[in-house]
């Protein structure tokens, strides 16, 4: 095989691993009743894949042969480990006799287990930040490192957080199920929570070399769907709706060499109709109920942008009305300086401006720097270029490398040479 050749195929396992690795991984923890056996079987699935795909060609159903190929070679490890032989054939047996041989299976047929696992990341026993972790760590695939960069906590910290968590689930005998259709409400929250952190991880990405993870986005869209199909909640659904919407920009979000494109410049053409039209058409579903919450009202926001043919076309008014809906709903400085921005667009710079000012002082947003680069941009709009630049300077002090920072960067070159 020549280099190219093999070259292709590492190209092909990397996909399949940035694809499938997620539901690989929850089947192979169901199966082998085990995180750590699990994250260790999918490792071995992909080394046989690269070692034996080329030779023999892409499987039928790749998720299914590594699913089963994780699984038999955890059970030759365990066997070949002498020293515990009587415990590890034991487990060898047990899960070789409840596993399903998975490799000829349909891929409509083999069990999808995401629920499950975001489910037991997700279960009230474990602490919210441990929920985090673990769900960063076992959905997201993201190393305790970069989980740590994203929280700007040491990494031991996080390491620690993902072995309690696997510890509690196994000492404590949590169930890796989705709960019973009575429990799913009260279940819901924590796991709306992460499948949307898990989305933003793909929508906005603040690891690998990329802006864009649409392989993230696109399994958190997954997981939403299989929710709202087992629950009919206003707020699943909304969620849904929230993520098809952001998601439909997607395409428009870079430029040609890979840089960041704020809203009100992107090419709306490139946006995805049928996603749009799908979202609201979810949207309009909830708010016939009259009963929603945080993720319908942004899912509302989003809406407008996307109803808007030009920028200049937004209802800003509206945009206002629902932040003003989005504060009862879910109060934070975030949602007040997105505010501030959607007043400064409908009020005039200078009414942004002040409330971006109250919101700075009051300290919520101190160390944030899309704050600096909102009001920059107000300032901006007011003619005011030494203020302007003055914010774009503190963002960028704020900002680490990467697509925002440069953007940032491009705006500061924009407003020409101080005096």
């Amino acid at each position: 095989m020549t280099a190219a050749e093999d070259a292709e195929w590492e190209r092909r396992v990397a996909e399949t691993y940035r694809r499938e690795a997620g539901r690989v991984l929850a089947t192979l923890i169901r199966l082998l009743g085990s995180f750590d056996l699990a994250e260790e079987a999918l490792h071995d699935a992909f080394t046989a894949a690269l070692a034996q795909w080329p030779r023999q060609g892409l499987p039928r159903n790749p998720r299914a042969w590594l699913v089963s190929a994780g699984r038999f070679r955890t059970i030759d490890r365990l066997r070949r480990q002498r020293r515990f032989a009587a415990v590890r054939d034991e487990l060898a047996q047990r899960i070789e006799g409840a596993a399903e041989d998975a490799a000829e299976m349909e891929p409509e047929e083999l069990p999808d287990d995401s629920l499950r696992l975001i489910f037991t990341c997700c279960h009230p026993d474990l602490m919210p930040d441990a929920q985090v972790a673990l769900t960063l760590r076992e959905i997201c695939g993201l190393t305790t490192e970069e989980i740590a960069a994203a929280f700007l906590i040491p990494t031991p910290t996080v390491a620690q957080r993902i072995v309690r968590a696997k510890s509690r689930i196994r000492d404590a005998g949590l169930p890796y199920e989705v709960p019973p259709l009575a429990d799913l409400p009260m279940r819901l929250e924590p796991v709306l929570r992460v499948i949307y952190l898990v989305f933003n991880e793909g929508y906005a990405s603040r690891h690998g070399p990329g802006l864009l993870r649409p392989e993230l986005s696109g399994e958190a869209i997954r997981l939403g769907r299989l929710l709202t199909e087992l629950l009919s909640d206003p707020e699943a659904l909304g969620l849904l709706a929230l993520m098809l919407l952001q998601d439909s920009r997607r395409a428009a979000r870079l430029d040609a060499a890979g840089e960041l494109v704020l809203l009100a410049d992107q090419d709306r053409s490139l946006w995805d109709r049928s996603a749009i039209n799908e979202a609201r058409a979810i949207l309009a579903r909830v708010l016939a109920g009259h009963e929603y919450g945080a993720y319908t009202i942004q899912a509302a926001i989003a809406a407008e942008h996307a109803r808007a043919a030009t920028a200049e076309a937004t209802d800003w008014g509206r945009i206002v009305e629902l932040y003003n809906l989005l504060r009862v709903a879910d109060p934070s400085p975030v949602v007040d300086l997105n505010r501030a921005a959607a007043v400064g667009l409908r009020d005039g710079p200078a009414a942004g401006i002040a409330l971006i000012d109250a919101a700075l002082e009051q300290g919520g947003l101190a160390g944030y720097a899309p704050a600096y680069t909102a009001r920059a941009e107000l300032h901006r709009r007011l003619g005011d270029a030494a203020a302007a630049r003055s914010d774009y300077n503190v963002a960028l002090g704020l900002l680490g490398d990467g697509p925002e920072r440069r953007l940032v960067a491009r705006r500061l070159r924009d407003l020409g040479p101080a005096p």
